[in-house]
């Protein structure tokens, strides 16, 4: 599993032109999940991302995690993560599971993380989305368990 985190003062999701997500202070999460995850695979990236520390702390260290900020979070599935460039130059998606395993991945992933407490919308699994992010700091985090 693999995911672009990105640390936002305010994040959107629109689908032909309606808005379906949106988000203050928080995480956009880019997901991809590749054919070998599992619900331990969603569970532990869900895991990760909610204690990661890279908010700020009165020193202005990165110090605080998603929880102790009381931030939100957008899921957007992206497929795309798992591309494979070694060869030519068309990316090759072999690697990313297919739809039937990895919507239900996407959705448990989102359940892990609302267990934690924290406040999270989606995009819409397999359309075309429009994901405005409002990068803070920039931060941005690639992570793959």
């Amino acid at each position: 599993m693999r995911a672009i985190l990105q640390r936002v003062t305010k994040g959107r999701v629109t689908v032909e032109g309606k808005v379906v997500a949106d988000i203050g202070l928080g995480y956009v999460v880019l997901l991809g999940v590749g054919h070998e995850d599992t619900q331990a695979t969603a569970r532990e990236m869900a895991e990760k991302i909610v204690y990661l520390r890279v908010f700020g702390d009165d020193e202005g260290k990165m110090n605080r995690s998603l929880l102790d900020i009381g931030g939100e979070m957008i899921v957007v599935s992206q497929f795309t993560l798992h591309a494979d460039t070694s060869r030519g130059r068309r990316p090759s998606f072999i690697n990313a599971a297919k739809p039937e395993l990895a919507q239900p991945l996407v959705e448990y992933f989102i359940e892990q993380i609302r267990s934690f407490g924290v406040e999270v919308q989606s995009g819409i699994f397999g359309a075309h989305m429009v994901v405005d992010i409002q990068n803070d700091g920039p931060v941005t985090i690639a992570l793959e368990i």
